[in-house]
C-alpha cells in the first residue's frame, strides 16, 4: 500500500533508490473520479521502473486547472484512493498549477504522462531529458475521462430530472 509523502521524503528516497540502482517513475494528475484510464496509466507507469510516485494536484491547483466546480473528490480522498492502488508506491500532493518544481527537485528516472501530449509538451520533460532520464507518453484509454463521466451523469440524471 502506498503512502502520502512530502517532497523532502521523496528527495531522500530518490537518493536511496539511486544508490541501489533502482528506477523512480513519476506521473501526475488530478485523478478526480478515478476510472479505467487512470488505472491503465498507473499500471503502465509502474511497469517502467521500481517505484512509482504520483504527483497529485491539490484541490486549489485542480480548481485553477479545471474550474471552480472541480475537483469533485477532495485531495485527501483522492490521495487515499491512489495510495490503495497496487501500482502506486507514493503520493505527493502539490499546490502549484503544474508539477514542474516537484520534478526539478525529485529528478525522476522516468517521467510518464498520457499520450495526448507530445514529449516536448509534457511538463518537466526538459528537466528529465536534460539529465538523461526518459520521458514516456503512454496511450490513453479511449473514451475514459473524468470530464466524460461528469457529462454523462449530467446528461443521464440531471437533464432527465427536468423532463420528468
Amino acid at each position: 500500500m502506498g503512502r502520502i509523502v512530502s517532497r523532502e521524503e521523496i528527495v531522500r528516497l530518490r537518493n536511496e533508490l539511486r544508490d541501489q540502482g533502482k528506477l523512480l517513475v513519476f506521473t501526475n494528475g488530478i485523478f478526480d473520479l478515478l476510472h479505467r484510464g487512470h488505472l491503465d496509466l498507473l499500471n503502465r507507469a509502474k511497469n517502467l521502473g521500481d517505484v512509482l510516485v504520483v504527483g497529485l494536484n491539490s484541490d486549489a491547483s485542480a480548481r485553477r486547472n479545471k474550474g471552480q466546480k472541480r475537483p469533485i473528490i477532495s485531495q485527501d480522498d483522492r490521495a487515499f484512493m491512489l495510495c490503495h492502488l497496487i501500482p502506486v508506491d507514493y503520493v505527493l500532493i502539490f499546490e502549484e498549477d503544474t508539477p514542474y518544481e516537484c520534478i526539478k527537485e525529485i529528478k525522476p528516472d522516468v517521467l510518464v504522462k498520457g499520450a495526448d501530449y507530445a514529449v516536448h509538451q509534457i511538463v518537466g520533460s526538459d528537466i528529465v531529458l536534460g539529465y538523461g532520464g526518459k520521458v514516456v507518453p503512454v496511450p490513453l484509454a479511449r473514451g475514459k475521462s473524468s470530464t466524460q463521466i461528469i457529462n454523462s451523469i449530467v446528461e443521464k440524471f440531471v437533464l432527465n430530472l427536468n423532463k420528468s
